[in-house]
């Protein structure tokens, strides 16, 4: 028989253990178990998932089952006051003892709402030295120890008692039937008020001059207390003023039946329904069996659990024809044993839980006695079944609005992500809010423009899928670089890879981070392999410092754009440089050039709109290490050693390249370790309006108050700014970083016939 129960008993469970553990490990405890998240109150389970959750609790916590079960037990308790259930509970007994006896009681009622409950049973014996044995029925093994759990937490709190429970035996009973578990319990409290303690109170009353107020009330109390040990004796009349048919009347669904389970006497409604109970010389259990407690039907076991309510229900194969296709009728209530006439008094009533089930046995609310509070039961627990029904759909909607909220939660920041990913953070965030982003001006900023030496040949020779791929490989090398060294990625176009560091958060260092990222970008493109060649890949890059005016352009794709004079002679460098070198101009040579870096003079070029500049190649970095630049953990650089030194081995060109391409493709699946500098954020500028109709107000309005450089939030959604200390120069990175790759610099070539890109505009 699958034994299941309502999802009350698994939402305890996790309450118990984010309360006194957090939702942290009530998660990990979920996942151990495999069983989900939230459980509906009304809902039934499989025990299954309540043993999954105990048995992943005891080894997430590292205790033994009886441990947290016991806690369980506690826990329980006080969950159930805090449910609605305190009242209903303080009114079961007046002490420990009468409360355990209507515990069955209370789970009789509760059945009528839960249908499916599967309810354990109690039995409480006295002792003469006042101790007291609890016997424990159910059909789950394994959770006995949350008796003691609750039953301790009931006597501190409702009879300010302490109790102590010790099993004494686990065996079966020959009476009991379906319950596979019986425990027995023996149960010993102590004392609270010992008779010490209260003698000590009344001598201190007395020193205090409260001698005759103490007598007084002490006089009064033993009066009252005199009266009542006496106890209350009823008077019984001679005979008993009743006739037959009337008692049979008034008590229509009573049995009084005699040790051989012979039906002496029946209530005239009971007939009705069972016809054959009219022959009294037929056994009643040939027409009744014994729904609860779970007890052979004989005198015996009845009298054994005498204080337990009955449920008795007619035997299909024995009522009437007209019965056949209906529910069996059942019957609630006590039995009382006669010792004068030995004979057991069956006094009950039907048992029904609602109007519908009056209508499925053909009833009707006269057939049940006008004295009978069964009428009142049907009539509430009708509307609380109504009531019960509706919270179950808002809790399965709750439950539904929260898988959704979740979901919703997950697409948003997937959405934000790929926002994130386009524009800055902070100008996304005021273009969702409906804001206008202002253009502001950055004094100090450094900017970087990339390409592939002959792109245009590649693309006449290749599959348009060979060039996807080998700049999705370029680009994504590129960007897990901007994360390294915190730069911002600008846009690509084609084969174009557009970065600058200082905006849109200035930065001190602007110019090491971009110049550290250019270094990382010529050793990843040896990784990229291209097309036509079969080896790497060559890239020209060009880089130049000064200042830019940024801003928003655009409402149906918005971008964030630089403009300025700054962009066109970056992109100059980059037209004008040669393969595998990063051309700096002047103004990036006079910031880097007493900052470890190394740098070939190249002399005096001419540049396209620009006349005569003296220009430098930026060779390496002596600072950091090669695997610093690229954002390798310690770990991958052991294995990129590796890699490196099989590559020097072999012979052929393809064999060179290959280990590094390996490396560099795992390496492309780590997660990239940013590197460290020594500055930290500065505040940045005011923004301005590019369509200022008046030159003169915008650039007096370019050197108003700095803006909160809180607001603006990290370049990325998942990264927050890099925030170091100074560079470590213990570590060299020789001029061999740059001089690795297997064709020789060639000669100088002529400028490229590139034009400055649409997107970006010079400010004249």
């Amino acid at each position: 028989m699958l034994s299941l129960q309502y999802g009350f008993i698994n939402t305890c469970l996790k309450s118990l253990v984010v309360d006194k553990f957090g939702e942290e490990t009530w998660m990990k405890l979920r996942d151990e178990a495999g069983v989900q998240d939230t459980f509906l109150t009304y809902e039934v389970y499989k025990d299954d998932i309540t043993m999954q959750l105990v048995a992943a609790a005891c080894k997430l916590l590292d205790v033994k089952p009886e441990v947290v079960l016991r806690q369980f037990g506690e826990y329980f308790f006080d969950f159930c006051k805090r449910s609605g259930y305190d009242h209903m509970l303080r009114t079961l007994g007046g002490n420990l003892f009468e409360f355990i006896e209507n515990l069955d009681a209370l789970h009789s009622y509760l059945a009528l709402s839960y249908k499916e409950m599967n309810a354990p049973s109690f039995r409480a014996e006295r002792n003469d030295d006042g101790t007291m044995f609890l016997h424990y029925y159910s059909d789950r093994q394994g959770l006995c120890q949350i008796v003691p759990g609750i039953i301790e937490a009931v006597a501190k709190d409702f009879f300010n008692s302490e109790i102590t429970m010790e099993i004494v035996n686990q065996i079966e009973e020959v009476e009991r039937t379906g319950k596979k578990e019986h425990v027995v319990f023996l149960v010993t409290q102590k004392p609270t008020f010992s008779n010490d303690i209260q003698k000590s109170l009344q001598r201190k009353l007395q020193s205090r001059g409260f001698s005759m107020c103490r007598n007084h009330w002490e006089t009064m109390f033993t009066s009252i207390i005199g009266k009542l040990l006496r106890g209350f004796e009823p008077v019984y009349p001679k005979n008993l003023c009743i006739d037959l048919k009337t008692f049979c009347n008034a008590f229509p669904f009573h049995i009084v039946f005699d040790k051989e389970l012979m039906v002496r006497q029946a209530g005239v409604n009971v007939q009705k329904i069972v016809p054959g109970l009219q022959t009294m010389s037929i056994h009643l259990d040939q027409y009744f069996s014994i729904v609860h407690p779970e007890v052979t039907f004989t005198i015996s076991s009845i009298r054994k659990f005498i204080n337990s309510h009955f449920v008795l229900q007619t035997r299909r194969d024995m009522m009437p024809e007209a019965w056949r296709d209906r529910p069996m009728l059942e019957l609630r209530g006590q039995m009382l044993w006669m010792e004068s006439l030995q004979c057991m008094l069956y006094q009950a009533s039907p048992l029904l839980r609602s109007l519908h089930e009056l209508e499925e046995r053909s009833m009707h609310i006269s057939d049940i006695a006008p004295h009978d509070v069964t009428r009142d039961l049907i009539l509430l627990n009708q509307q609380r079944l109504a009531e019960m029904e509706l919270s179950n759909q808002l809790e399965r909607k709750k439950e539904e609005l929260r898988h959704l909220s979740q979901h919703l939660e997950e697409e948003r920041t997937k959405t934000e992500n790929l926002l994130y990913a386009m524009l800055p953070k902070h100008v996304a965030n005021q273009l969702k809010e409906g804001k206008r982003v202002e253009a502001g001006e950055f004094k100090e900023c450094t900017i970087l423009f990339s390409d592939v030496v002959t792109f245009t040949d590649i693309c006449s020779e290749c599959e348009p899928i060979q060039i996807v791929n080998m700049l999705n490989s370029m680009y994504l090398k590129f960007d897990r670089l901007t994360t390294v060294h915190t730069v911002y990625k600008v846009e690509t176009i084609g084969d174009a890879y557009m970065v600058v560091g200082g905006v849109p958060i200035p930065v001190s260092s602007h110019a090491e981070r971009v110049a550290n990222f250019a270094l990382g970008m010529i050793i990843a493109a040896r990784e990229v392999i291209n097309p036509i060649t079969g080896g790497p890949i060559q890239i020209r890059v060009g880089v130049h410092s000064g200042p830019v005016l940024a801003g928003v352009v655009g409402e149906k794709m918005p971008r964030y754009c630089l403009f300025g004079d700054t962009v066109n002679t970056a992109s100059r460098m980059e037209s004008h440089g040669l393969p595998n070198k990063i051309h700096l101009s002047p103004s990036v040579y006079l910031v880097l050039k007493d900052k470890g870096f190394m740098f070939q003079e190249r002399g005096e070029i001419d540049v396209k709109g620009k006349g005569r500049m003296s220009t430098y190649f930026l060779e390496g970095n002596l600072t950091v290490t090669e695997h610093e630049l690229m954002g390798r953990s310690v770990k991958e650089a052991d294995s990129g050693r590796a890699s490196v030194q099989s590559a020097r081995d072999c012979n052929t060109e393809a064999a060179l390249y290959r280990p590094a391409i390996q490396r560099v493709q795992s390496e492309d699946r780590n997660p990239a370790v940013p590197m460290e500098y020594g500055d930290s954020l500065t505040d940045l500028p005011p923004s301005v309006q590019l369509t200022d109709p008046q030159p003169q107000a915008r650039a007096k309005s370019l050197k108003g108050k700095p803006r909160d450089s809180e607001s603006y939030g990290s370049l990325y959604s998942d990264n927050k700014s890099v925030e170091g200390g100074l560079l470590n120069p213990d570590h060299q990175l020789t001029r061999a970083t740059l001089s690795q790759s297997p064709t020789p610099i060639e000669a100088e070539a002529p400028p490229s016939t590139k034009h400055i890109r649409t997107s970006f505009c010079v400010v004249l």
